[in-house]
C-alpha cells in the first residue's frame, strides 16, 4: 500500500469585502494576543475587543477611501489580512504609501501566507503609482522585523513611542522602494 502526499492547501488572496469585517476583527484581536505577549502589557491584550475591532473594520470596508485591505483565505476561512493607505504623517513625499497592518492567525505563521499578503499589497501599491512605502513595527517584535527584512524592507532610523496604559513601547520605521533598485530612503 502506498502512502499518498497530502493535497496542498490553496491560499487565495483577494480584496476584503464588507462581509469580511467580523472575520478580520477576530483575526486582528487573536493575532495581537499571540504576537505581542511580553511586548504590550497583558492588561491591554486582555481588554482587546472583537466588537470594537468589528466597528472599525465595518466602517473601513464600507468606505475605504484610498485604503486597501486584502485577505488571505485558506480552507474557506480568513487566515490573515493586510491593509495599506497613505501615511498620516504629511512629512512623507507624495508617492509614499503605508503598510498599515498585516496580521495572521498564529497557526498560519511561517507557511508563506504572510509573504503572499505582502506581495499582493506591494503589487497593488506599485500598480497605483506609489514609489515607496513605509511601515511601523514594535521594536521588540523580532519575529515581525525578521519577516519584513526577509521580504526586502529596510529599517529607516525612525522611532516613536506608543503609550499602552502608561507603559511606553517603542516602534521603529521601515521603508521599501516600490520601483526596485534602491535599498534605502533618500
Amino acid at each position: 500500500m502506498t502512502q499518498t502526499e497530502p493535497t496542498p492547501t490553496i491560499v487565495i488572496i483577494r480584496a476584503a469585502l464588507p462581509p469580511d469585517a467580523a472575520d478580520i476583527a477576530r483575526v486582528h484581536v487573536e493575532a495581537w494576543r499571540a504576537a505581542y505577549v511580553g511586548i504590550v502589557p497583558q492588561a491591554v491584550l486582555d481588554r482587546l475587543s472583537i466588537d470594537r475591532r468589528l466597528q472599525f473594520w465595518t466602517r473601513r470596508l464600507r468606505d475605504p477611501g484610498e485604503s486597501r485591505t486584502f485577505v488571505a483565505v485558506r480552507d474557506g476561512r480568513i487566515a490573515g489580512f493586510a491593509g495599506t493607505g497613505r501615511p498620516t504623517d504629511p512629512a512623507h513625499p507624495g508617492g509614499t504609501a503605508e503598510l498599515e497592518t498585516i496580521y495572521l492567525l498564529s497557526e498560519f505563521w511561517r507557511l508563506g501566507v504572510g509573504r503572499l499578503l505582502m506581495r499582493r499589497s506591494i503589487d497593488d501599491l506599485a500598480e497605483r503609482g506609489f514609489s515607496s512605502a513605509i511601515l511601523w513595527v514594535l521594536t521588540e517584535n523580532e519575529r515581525g522585523r525578521r519577516f519584513y527584512e526577509a521580504v526586502g524592507w529596510q529599517a529607516d532610523g525612525r522611532v516613536q513611542m506608543l503609550d499602552f496604559d502608561d507603559t511606553l513601547v517603542e516602534e521603529m520605521g521601515y521603508w521599501l522602494d516600490l520601483r526596485g533598485g534602491s535599498t534605502g530612503p533618500g
